[in-house]
């Protein structure tokens, strides 16, 4: 019968026709090109504007193995970037991509919402083993931003709804989700969102600051803060201030929340950054090398006690329940094979001995070019290179006229050598949020002394052409690539 329209065919007998969808194959022959025009177009055309000021924009990675990323010419790609940490294990390790293939051929379950999974149980039980203290009870997500939510939450509850204030740090980044905003202290980031308003900032590594925050409010329940602050410009804070702040969170009933997201998982040569200092946090979260570099897995893990009084009774257990991809099969084994790497291959170790070794190379480069280079940070395979404003780094001659122009080109120095540092040398490393004037360093922990050496030996080379020559070559370039942009 003809529908009440009277075109004689009903909606549900239209047949669906498949739009003009890109194929996984037609997806990895696109050209640099054609995947400028994908981005620019349906991802972000304001962050390719940043790709190209970099010369980011010309590289297609076509595959990475370790140590290495492998570009559309064959070029190899040393990582001293690692993803902001992501990285841990190198890229593809051997291990893990066995673990998953496995998992794959013997069609195994990934999503298991209406039961227990075997392995978001394991990887729970490994988490906690790996965590001193009473640290043993695990919320599995799929990022950092999720990890530290839930740590936030939970402190929260456990704290009592007469304190719920929260104590964060200037320079802070925990995340860009809208709770964890409200602890990030981001003017980029925070932009003119509406945030919580139960927060209180306070210097970071400041402990007098901390306790005159706590003497002052009694509605202060939580202190989250970054164990060494990415964002900020690898930030590290004495070891008494961790001292002081367990001391003060137990003298005035606060909860320490750790975020370990980025400084976690042996990156500093302890499992855990915090545990350089002596001190255990209430709540602690990990992401980013937690998958490996093959799964999206973040982890926040919490004293029992604490976990038990803000979810422990079947009338408040499903407040914060397991999220549908928390935990998802093969990404908690990946998780579990990967732990299992980090500790039989001894990756912690090596992250301390390379890590000192990374340091002592580059405060010898420090000594070699006081003039660009104005500190070097860090602890571990977490490595911060601050280098000098442009105007102290520029002949004596030009500094007047370039000290009032500082602040606007600040990380003019650092971008100069990041950009050619991949273009000249294929070496890749990463920036910080807040200090334009840092490179920061963290490559994945299987680094050895030989990538070291290669890294050093590139950035000797590039900084011994001079500064105004580095200046130069990286306006050539840049002007080459806006054109290719537009």
């Amino acid at each position: 019968m003809p529908d009440e329209q009277g075109s004689g065919t009903s909606p549900s007998s239209v047949p669906i026709v498949k739009p003009p969808l890109l194929s996984v194959e037609e997806s990895k022959a696109l050209s640099v090109e054609q995947m400028g025009e994908l981005f620019t177009a349906h991802i972000n055309p304001g962050q390719y504007h940043y790709l190209t000021l970099l010369g980011f924009h010309r590289i297609k990675i076509e595959r990475a193995e370790g140590m290495y990323y492998i570009d559309q010419n064959g070029r190899r790609i040393l990582d001293f970037f690692g993803g902001f940490g992501s990285v841990g294990l190198g890229h593809n390790h051997p291990r893990l991509l066995a673990a998953r293939t496995r998992f794959q051929d013997e069609r195994r379950h990934d999503i298991a919402l209406a039961f227990m999974s075997q392995y978001a149980a394991a990887l729970s039980y490994n988490l906690a083993a790996c965590s001193p203290g009473d640290l043993d009870m695990v919320f599995l997500g799929s990022s950092g931003s999720e990890a530290m939510e839930a740590a936030i939450k939970l402190a929260e509850r456990a704290a009592g709804p007469l304190r719920p204030k929260i104590v964060y740090a200037e320079n802070s980044f925990h995340g860009k989700t809208k709770g964890v905003l409200g602890v990030t202290d981001g003017r980029l980031y925070r932009a003119d969102f509406t945030l919580p308003g139960n927060t209180l900032r306070v210097p970071f590594g400041d402990i007098s600051a901390v306790e005159r925050a706590f003497r002052s409010d009694p509605a202060i329940g939580t202190i989250v803060l970054e164990t060494i602050q990415g964002g900020g410009g690898i930030i590290s804070a004495s070891p008494e201030y961790w001292r002081q702040l367990r001391a003060l969170c137990d003298q005035y009933g606060v909860l320490w929340v750790a975020d370990e997201v980025q400084c976690g998982y042996g990156r500093t040569g302890r499992f855990y950054a915090f545990e350089h200092y002596g001190v255990v946090p209430d709540v602690t979260a990990l992401a980013k090398s937690l998958g490996g570099g093959k799964a999206a897995v973040g982890a926040m893990i919490a004293r029992r006690d604490l976990y038990m009084r803000a979810y422990g009774t079947p009338e408040t257990a499903l407040i914060h329940a397991s999220a549908t991809f928390g935990g998802i099969g093969e990404s908690a084994a990946t998780a579990i094979e990967a732990l299992n790497v980090l500790y039989d291959e001894a990756l912690i170790d090596n992250a301390a001995d390379t890590g000192a070794y990374l340091l002592e190379r580059l405060r010898t480069l420090q000594r070699r070019y006081p003039r660009l280079i104005k500190e070097v940070r860090g602890q571990g395979l977490m490595v911060g290179l601050v280098f000098h404003d442009l105007s102290y780094a520029m002949p004596a001659m030009m500094r007047p006229v370039l000290g009032r122009f500082d602040e606007r080109l600040k990380g003019a120095v650092s971008g100069s050598v990041g950009a050619l540092l991949l273009r000249d040398y294929a070496v890749l490393v990463a920036f910080t949020e807040y200090d334009r004037n840092v490179i920061r360093l963290e490559p994945p922990l299987i680094c050895q002394r030989e990538h070291v050496d290669i890294f050093i030996e590139s950035l000797d080379g590039l900084l011994s052409r001079g500064i105004v020559a580095i200046v130069k070559d990286f306006m050539k370039a840049r002007r080459h690539s806006m054109k290719e942009g537009r």
